[in-house]
């Protein structure tokens, strides 16, 4: 199998979530703030460090965003199963070079 043909296609890609939360803005008569109802926000959680982090995400960018969220599952689920794969190839290498006879 060629991983890099199936890896390469996957970019941009990272890992987290994406998630959309009502938020209150800054202006001191906005209707929809008095209403309760707020206004739409992305926000975008991932890890660093060990720790979780949040960062706000234009919505300009709310689509690359949540392709890249899928091209990092598919790349997490080509990882997990490139492992096993590389054994068995190293497997049948070891095997193929056993069966060949060498001059002397």
């Amino acid at each position: 199998m060629l991983w890099e043909n199936q890896i390469g296609g996957l970019w941009p890609a990272l890992k987290g979530s994406l998630n959309q939360v009502a938020k209150p803005c800054i202006r001191p008569n906005c209707a929809a703030c008095r209403a309760g109802t707020k206004h739409p926000a992305w926000l975008l959680a991932y890890s660093q460090e060990g720790k979780r982090r949040c960062l706000y995400v234009p919505q300009d960018m709310v689509e690359t965003i949540k392709l890249a969220l899928k091209n990092g599952r598919r790349l997490e689920k080509l990882l997990f199963k490139m492992g096993p794969a590389l054994i068995g190839d190293h497997r049948q290498t070891v095997k193929s070079k056993k069966k060949t006879p060498t001059k002397s």
